[in-house]
């Protein structure tokens, strides 16, 4: 096919790779509706995308893949017909490993009569989900029309994407292209790409670089002759590293190159380890003397690995175990070079360390240390990769050594005749002692190089493929300890020093920010990556990256990895009140730009109009960000600041440009009133920010909303949904039911302490019921239960109401109603705050005069 279906990932509330499976986001309705539905609405009602895919993770103990949104959501917010595609293996997920259905029958119904339309399962075996919906057919699950709304919406995507339609190979593709690929324009889009995500972080006046002030430019660092792909990337006809881009500029004898790792040799007490000859035949050096790396050609379909798949970028060696797979697991590594041996003679290795101990080797010929099937270690890796990395180890102090171990596998490296191998993770075999001379530590080199330069270029930053990937979180924001030396040793021999990070996500730099001259960050940006850094370096265009994340400080400053409640945790942009490293939206230019006049006036929505000014020395763009904000005192905790419009706009130094922005004003001004079940807008005056980012605003207006005191919660009508509470301490948001609906459990080992603020009693309660289920196997849970578990009511002032006890129910999903006369009877209104212990789950609470 010649065209794309865009699917948006994960759906939803999806942050954490720890046990990502089975793992359940807890998400009050304000923060699901103003924050992870919101991630998703705009881009699925402009039309933009073909559907999503739901995430491993629960959300309030409902797997994704059942998930209600799905219908009452994502289906509302546009007419086209959405395909849900499902992540892989999680169908199979639903009953093995958690544990939501009995059979893959009832699980496979579920997520049909949820939504979910196409099943990534079983790798290219097919049989086994048509034989479970054919079960669920058969047990009446599920009817015919079920499984014909989900083949039709697929259809439809097929259609849409000329599938199906007769292509005249003389006219060319059926979508109307001639099928031609990397064509200079798409060369310049990917070019275009590159240059726009480099993200200028702070200057202090090196930037941009003069070609006739930079006689010799020293790049040096882990990245800094590297174009990283992602396991999910497709293989690059072009690409461009750093180090060829700036040698293609100015010319190979200018640039000197160091990549900053350190060299080392490994002793045992049998000798050295050694790389046979034999492994690096035609192979190129670590260290070329040119610097510029020939294009590696595409290789033709027929010399591929039968099957090959768009994760196969990685691969160490000739092709899958499982032919035909397209799963990346199923990679098989070279054979055919010789493993490591024992000898007289060491070879020198080049060791970067990737952070937490995670290390990688690198062989003279330029190959990485790996390990295949038969468990031997090889020279064999053209680059880290694979979904499970053969080539990352790490050196755990051993007696009067380390021991090597293997991470891909977990089992420790040993000599078995003569050669190195790694021993089974359950055996017995004790690895062997390895004894680690470093010949130079790689700051001493980059420090050598940096002194003979005009200027220094540090890359640094991650492998995709290693660490704070899919399936492995970080534990820290902080730069590898080995490149962190980098760039001091740089910067100590040569004060013209700008660091680039090159990374999938942010880093805590503050004393790189506070030292160096220069900072710049930017992600793994395909073919053009190098290319594009260059011409931001010396200035051909000027950088206008945003960053889309706050950068914080220290990683202290983030909640809890499984803490997905922005609000009370004062997480991201909108809640945090601390100082970030650098803010939402934050990034340089070279060029100036000025605010001028901001209006807002209220219409069909809100049109907020804005002039800006290239007022600088250049042409630039600008990144025009509108955000709103309350500034008075409000009833619920509100943003600090939000974002609610931007735009990029190309001016010509000099050029004024009045822009205008239009935004519905629930989106704008307004929150999920948990109160009452919708959207809202408090009356008061709110402001318009415009400026370059959420913590650099340049004009602001004002605007006020009109309209009654808000209203009290109607609780003698509506009585109380226990997850649309105010506030809470020690509680989880669980299923109520496996279809729809949540209700409020104790966190293990907790009391749970719910607010519910502005309850109108009118002329007074008499009575309570309490909703609740009580599986008898959860008895005795959360703190100072007992075999207790009870649902107290008191008011502000301490006024008990009523302590209701909640028997066992028979099961986690059945529910009863337990009625107590409230011997005090509340009036008018107040704030109701209600305790709870033991292992019950609420699911709400009545009231009535």
């Amino acid at each position: 096919m010649r065209r794309t279906a865009p699917v948006l990932k994960h759906w939803l509330a999806h942050n954490n790779e720890t046990d990502r499976d089975t793992t359940s986001s807890s998400v009050r309705p304000r923060v699901l509706h103003e924050y992870d539905l919101a991630a998703f609405r705009g881009a699925v009602r402009a039309g933009a995308v073909a559907g999503v895919m739901p995430a491993y993770n629960l959300v309030n103990g409902r797997p994704n893949h059942v998930s209600p949104y799905l219908r009452e959501q994502l289906r509302t917010w546009t007419d086209q017909e959405l395909v849900v595609c499902s992540d892989a293996g999680a169908p199979s997920n639903l009953v093995d490993s958690e544990h939501y259905f009995d059979s893959h029958e009832e699980a496979i119904a579920a997520a049909l009569l949820a939504g979910v339309d196409s099943f990534t399962d079983h790798d290219q075996d097919a049989s086994k989900t048509i034989a479970r919906v054919r079960g669920a057919l058969e047990r009446g699950l599920i009817d015919a029309s079920t499984v014909d709304t989900a083949v039709g919406r697929l259809l439809t995507m097929r259609c849409g994407l000329g599938e199906f339609d007769e292509c005249d190979e003389a006219e060319g593709a059926a979508d109307g292209t001639d099928g031609a690929f990397d064509t200079p324009a798409h060369r310049a889009l990917a070019l275009e790409a590159a240059e726009q995500a480099v993200v200028l972080l702070a200057n202090d006046g090196l930037l941009p670089l003069s070609e006739s002030g930079v006689r010799t430019l020293t790049v040096v660092g882990p990245l800094a002759d590297e174009c990283k792909l992602d396991w999910y990337s497709g293989s690059l006809i072009r690409r461009s590293s750093p180090r060829e881009a700036l040698a293609e500029r100015l010319s190979a004898d200018r640039v000197v190159f160091a990549d900053g790792l350190d060299t080392v040799r490994l002793r045992t007490a049998a000798g050295w380890v050694r790389v046979p000859d034999a492994a690096a035949e035609g192979e190129r050096p670590v260290h070329p003397v040119h610097p510029v790396r020939p294009v590696r050609p595409v290789r033709p379909a027929e010399e591929g690995p039968a099957g090959e798949g768009p994760s196969d970028e990685g691969s160490t060696g000739e092709g899958p175990a499982d032919e035909g797979s397209l799963n990346p697991a199923h990679t098989a590594g070279r054979t055919d070079l010789p493993p490591l041996t024992i000898g007289d003679t060491p070879t020198e290795l080049s060791l970067a360390d990737w952070g937490g101990g995670v290390l990688t080797l690198r062989a003279p010929s330029g190959r990485y240390l790996t390990v295949a099937d038969d468990g031997f270690v090889r020279a064999a890796a053209e680059r880290p990769g694979g979904w499970v990395v053969q080539e990352t180890f790490t050196l755990e102090a051993h007696r009067d050594g380390h021991l090597l171990r293997h991470l891909g596998t977990g089992g420790y490296v040993c000599v078995a005749a003569g050669a190195l191998k790694v021993a089974e993770r359950d055996s017995d075999a004790e690895g062997t002692v390895f004894r680690l001379e470093v010949v130079e530590r790689g700051e001493d080199a980059v420090a050598r190089a940096a002194a003979r330069a005009d200027a220094v270029v540090v890359v640094a930053g991650n492998d995709p493929h290693i660490g704070g990937r899919e399936t492995e979180d970080r534990t820290t924001l902080a730069l590898p300890a080995q490149q962190e030396r980098l760039w001091r040793a740089a910067h100590a021999a040569n004060p013209r020093t700008a660091l680039v990070l090159t990374s999938s996500y942010p880093y805590a730099v503050g004393k790189a920010a506070d030292a160096l001259p220069a900072l710049l960050w930017t992600a793994h940006g395909g073919q053009a990556a190098g290319t594009a850094l260059a011409r931001v370096l010396f200035g051909d265009i000027s950088p206008a990256g945003r960053l889309p994340q706050t950068w914080y400080a220290s990683h202290d400053d983030l909640p809890n990895l499984l803490d997905y409640d922005i609000i009370a945790a004062r997480a991201t942009y909108l809640y945090f009140d601390g100082a970030p490293l650098f803010p939402f939206g934050h990034g340089l230019s070279y060029t100036d730009f000025g605010y001028g006049e901001l209006s807002v006036r209220r219409e069909a929505g809100l049109t907020v109009a804005c002039e800006v000014t290239n007022s600088g020395p250049c042409d630039g763009d600008e990144v025009v960000q509108i955000y709103a904000s309350a500034p008075g005192p409000s009833r619920v905790p509100l943003p600090h600041r939000r974002l609610i419009a931007h735009r990029r706009v190309r001016l010509r130094r000099g050029e004024r440009v009045r822009l205008f922005f239009t935004v519905p004003v629930e989106d704008a001004l307004g929150f999920w009133d948990v109160a009452h079940g919708r959207w809202t807008v408090d009356p008061g005056t709110y402001e318009i920010h415009a400026g370059a980012s959420s913590a650099d605003l340049r004009a602001t207006a004002t605007i006020t909303v009109e309209g009654p005191p808000p209203a009290p919660r109607p609780v003698l009508r509506r009585g109380l949904e226990a997850a649309d509470y105010d506030a809470a301490d020690g509680i989880v948001l669980v299923d109520r039911a496996k279809v729809r609906g949540d209700a409020v459990a104790c966190r293990a080992d907790a009391v749970g302490r719910l607010l519910f603020r502005a309850c109108d009693f009118g002329a007074g309660a008499m009575s309570m019921t309490v909703e609740a289920a009580r599986d008898a196997a959860t008895a005795g849970a959360g703190a100072g239960a007992g075999d207790d578990a009870t649902v107290e009511a008191h008011l502000a002032d301490g006024t008990t109401l009523a302590t209701v006890a909640v028997p066992p129910t028979g099961g986690r999903y059945t529910y009863t109603t337990v009625r107590a006369v409230l011997p005090t009877s509340p009036t008018g209104v107040q704030d109701l705050h209600i305790t709870l212990r033991g292992g019950l789950r609420l699911a709400r609470l009545g009231f009535s005069g």
